[in-house]
């Protein structure tokens, strides 16, 4: 049972690392008193500033923040505020610590997104059983967000997950005009596989497929969904289309080289997979509905000249 599991016996669960834990304080003995506390059983990121700080977040995705509240330039609210404004990094709990706590001071960080305080000078126990706690609360709540989130037969993200990730992407577009890619795969002559092989290696073979397109990712804000049947959606973020292609061309031929023998397809003796790929830096008065169905065009596109091949275009908002 998840309750009756320290939170180290739950993160060492088949699959699961050590929790990551990120020390954010400009001052460096306070980093040296946490890190020796915790750095035997957790991999442990240091941070001087708040900059710093939110880099590692975004890089590295650490399981719980331990943040110094008064620091020059940002302090620790900006970077809490901050890191609870991306989907990429909401999730994160953070836990201030602070020399000068009172009724105010806690009530502004708990708004700014904050799980709980921790006053200095620091003691040890206390700070082993908070960070405990929230350790083994963020554990749980991320594998209800699998449940949610993920897809159950191939382990990517689910279009429920995607259609989330996107909202925010193309609002992203229209806001800053950052680059945004997409790849709709479809497996070719998929029905046919089936047919001819059962269900059971055609399941098999899309958690080939799936983990193939997961693996050639290039960049952490990328991710991969299914989208449907045998039909996979990669969404890349700051990506123009020209790298998107690439990347789409890099999974295309690694997923020919899994060799998945397909008897009945006019295209290769192997599963291939055609791909739609269409990039957007200006949305004008377009909708993302209309990005996905020009996407889905050119997937069509690229079946209709044959299968086994991408097919690329920018988005075109007066299409």
């Amino acid at each position: 049972m998840l309750d009756q599991l320290t939170p180290y016996s739950a993160f060492n669960l088949p699959g699961r690392e050590r929790p990551r834990l990120l020390i954010v304080d400009d001052e460096p003995i306070n980093i040296q008193i946490l890190y020796q506390l915790f750095a035997d059983d957790h991999t442990v990121f240091m941070a001087t500033n708040g900059q710093q700080a939110l880099n590692i977040c975004m890089n590295q995705h650490p399981d719980l923040v331990l943040l110094d509240i008064e620091m020059p330039e940002m302090n620790g609210l900006e970077v809490c505020q901050r890191l609870k404004a991306s989907p990429q990094t909401q999730d994160i709990p953070v836990i201030f610590i602070t020399a000068h706590i009172d009724e105010a001071m806690e009530t502004t960080g708990l708004r700014a997104g904050a799980v709980d305080f921790i006053s200095k000078p620091i003691n040890h126990n206390i700070v082993r059983a908070r960070v405990n706690t929230h350790l083994l609360l963020k554990m749980q709540s991320d594998l209800l967000r699998q449940l949610a989130y993920l897809d159950g037969l191939c382990g990517v993200y689910n279009r429920r997950y995607f259609d989330v990730r996107f909202a925010h992407e193309w609002q992203n577009v229209q806001q800053h005009q950052i680059p945004l890619s997409l790849i709709l795969f479809d497996v070719d002559l998929f029905k046919d596989y089936n047919d001819l092989y059962g269900h059971l290696r055609g399941d098999d073979a899309l958690r080939q497929v799936a983990a193939t397109l997961r693996g050639t990712l290039n960049h952490p804000g990328d991710l991969v969904a299914r989208y449907g049947g045998e039909e996979f959606i990669c969404l890349l973020p700051a990506t123009p289309l020209a790298d998107a292609l690439a990347c789409a061309e890099r999974m295309r031929r690694s997923i020919l080289a899994l060799s998945i023998e397909h008897a009945r397809s006019p295209v290769s003796s192997y599963l291939t997979v055609s791909a739609g790929v269409c990039s957007v830096t200006l949305t004008g008065d377009a909708r993302g509905v209309d990005f996905l169905q020009q996407t889905d065009s050119l997937l069509y596109q690229a079946k209709s000249q044959g299968r086994n091949r991408c097919c690329a275009a920018q988005f075109n908002p007066e299409a």
